[in-house]
């Protein structure tokens, strides 16, 4: 028996290295065998691209060739990630999805380096100035039609981009965000936010039933139960979830929002229901 590598149909990466430097990032593609509608294709756009692309590929390629039964279209997705073979960098995503000011923290391990955060403005300009116009070139896309994907750290990187920037995606989606980092200094984000100059855009905001007050049963289980426990309730990653979605929907800034709890799921096993749910989203068949 001969063993052959094996990678996902119609899938590439490119590297590309941002212009105002600093070492590249890899962008997984993902693009449709069939031809592009009149006015493009729908883009979804994700962090953690190592880790998070499988999950939309397969997503994708499972529901898209039945729409009538699934409400999902093809589309493109560009996966953000790093020249590695692990899902995740965690020096690099803590830059790249860490919200200013710049800020240092004890290394991950011992007499490794400092962790560093503060980039996103970095890596929102990367995706405004040079990601798209790159997706540009190479298909045809709708511009009208764009969405951004991010977890855990790339869920806060999400809503700092849309405070931001929210023109710059119509559907917003941020898995389990990490809205109590630093004191919760994104809500300061979100009370500057700026207006959304043209069509109402929308925020999913997501997380698991185990990202609240309460274990997973397996985790009563673990050693570091009560540790663990302590620091979910500080958390309050569920509360701040749908806290901010309740306090945005409606908003005259042009922001709807909707809140989701996905039944059973962890921090970490939540990526799944999450990346699909970013698919329905991001492709969703018109009047489905």
């Amino acid at each position: 028996m001969t063993e052959q590598a094996y990678c996902l149909p119609r899938t590439t990466y490119f590297d590309l290295a941002p212009e105002t430097g600093g070492d590249p990032y890899r962008i997984f593609l993902f693009r449709p065998a069939v031809e592009a509608p009149v006015g493009g294709w729908p883009l979804l756009v994700m962090t953690d691209g190592n880790a998070n692309f499988p999950f939309a590929f397969a997503s994708l390629v499972t529901q898209a060739p039945y729409p009538s039964g699934t409400g999902v279209d093809w589309g493109v997705i560009a996966a953000i990630g790093y020249p590695t073979d692990d899902p995740y960098d965690a020096m690099r995503r803590a830059w790249d999805l860490g919200p200013p000011p710049v800020k240092s923290y004890p290394p991950y391990v011992e007499g490794g380096p400092p962790v560093r955060i503060g980039g996103s403005g970095e890596l929102l300009a990367f995706i405004d100035k040079q990601l798209l116009p790159r997706l540009a070139e190479v298909v045809l896309l709708d511009a009208t039609r764009r969405s951004l994907f991010g977890h855990s750290f790339g869920g806060l990187f999400t809503l700092y981009a849309l405070f931001e920037k929210p023109d710059l995606f119509a559907n917003w989606i941020a898995a389990s965000p990490t809205i109590y980092w630093e004191g919760s200094e994104i809500l300061k984000n979100e009370a500057l936010r700026q207006t959304v100059a043209g069509n109402e855009v929308m925020l999913h905001l997501s997380a698991g039933e185990y990202e609240g007050e309460e274990l997973a049963p397996f985790q009563y289980l673990n050693e570091d139960a009560a540790v663990r426990l302590v620091r979910k309730k500080a958390e309050r990653t569920v509360a701040l979830a749908q806290e901010m979605a309740d306090r945005l929907d409606g908003a005259a800034d042009g922001i709807r929002t909707q809140f989701e709890l996905f039944a059973g799921e962890t921090h970490m096993s939540v990526v799944g229901p999450a990346v699909n749910r970013a698919i329905g989203i991001a492709f969703r068949r018109p009047n489905s």
